[in-house]
């Protein structure tokens, strides 16, 4: 992998806790993605400082840059925010629930993917969503950097940040996406990282994706951003309003001729 094709991948599974926190760390190239580490936040020292450690080794060389992969929302409704800047107490609201409080990057998933993303207007995911923010904002004042969202994959800067959804990206490879979560789900886990090391390379050690689903799904945002990085994600239509609300990024189209061959069989499949 050459130094001018190489992009370093940081997966953050978000949480308020920061012992919940999954990070995961890896390599992309045009065509090869390796995921180096896969598990939960050491609890000697905070998220921010492994993140930030992590961005200056990964800018050593200055053909190198580096990606945050997200697994939070990063904006709200802009509905939402319209709407209630002058509603008072007892007022009417005119919009619906589902338009005030989901964006239109929830709505993308769901139609494309079927699987409906939490409402950060009006779920428990609006504090994992603050956390997250506060990460960022923490992580850029201990590097110094300004680390801007990512909107293509040649985006300039050194370091960008991008949104992800770990359950999407799953699905979107066929790979189960529920059914995990919970502590004596191993196998299940198992299975899942089975799949996984089909389209990434995954660390030596699994123990942590295999016991923790916080480590599995930060795993998951490596491979979400290596789909972003290969332009297999489709992005916003409204560019301005997915700079104001956030915007998921998950594959939406085949990216590899294994991908294009199987699209053709199953089209020509009587």
């Amino acid at each position: 992998m050459n130094q001018t094709d190489r992009t370093t991948i940081i997966g953050i599974d978000c949480a308020t806790n920061e012992a919940r926190v999954g990070l995961s760390f890896g390599v992309a190239g045009p065509d090869r993605c390796v995921a180096t580490f896969a598990g939960t936040n050491q609890r000697q020292r905070g998220v921010a400082e492994a993140v930030a450690e992590a961005v200056a080794n990964s800018l050593k060389s200055k053909q190198a840059r580096a990606l945050i992969a997200l697994d939070a929302p990063l904006g709200w409704p802009h509905l939402m925010g319209e709407s209630l800047a002058t509603h008072r107490a007892g007022e009417h609201l005119a919009k619906t629930a589902n338009e005030l409080f989901r964006r239109e990057t929830d709505r993308f998933v769901k139609t494309q993917l079927g699987k409906q993303s939490l409402d950060v207007g009006a779920d428990r995911i609006a504090r994992t969503a603050h956390s997250a923010l506060q990460l960022l904002a923490d992580v850029r004042q201990r590097t110094g950097l300004p680390i801007p969202m990512a909107w293509e994959s040649n985006y300039s800067e050194r370091v960008a940040v991008i949104e992800v959804y770990p359950a999407a990206t799953l699905r979107s490879h066929g790979i189960k996406d529920t059914g995990y979560k919970r502590k004596d789900q191993v196998a299940e886990r198992k299975a899942i990282i089975g799949r996984l090391e089909r389209l990434i390379q995954l660390p030596e050690d699994r123990a942590a994706m295999e016991r923790s689903a916080d480590a599995l799904d930060a795993g998951v945002c490596v491979l979400a951003a290596f789909d972003f990085l290969r332009g297999s994600a489709q992005p916003p239509e409204d560019t301005e309003l997915s700079r104001h609300e956030g915007w998921i990024w998950v594959r939406t189209r085949p990216h590899t001729i294994v991908d294009k061959a199987r699209q053709i069989g199953q089209a020509q499949a009587p």
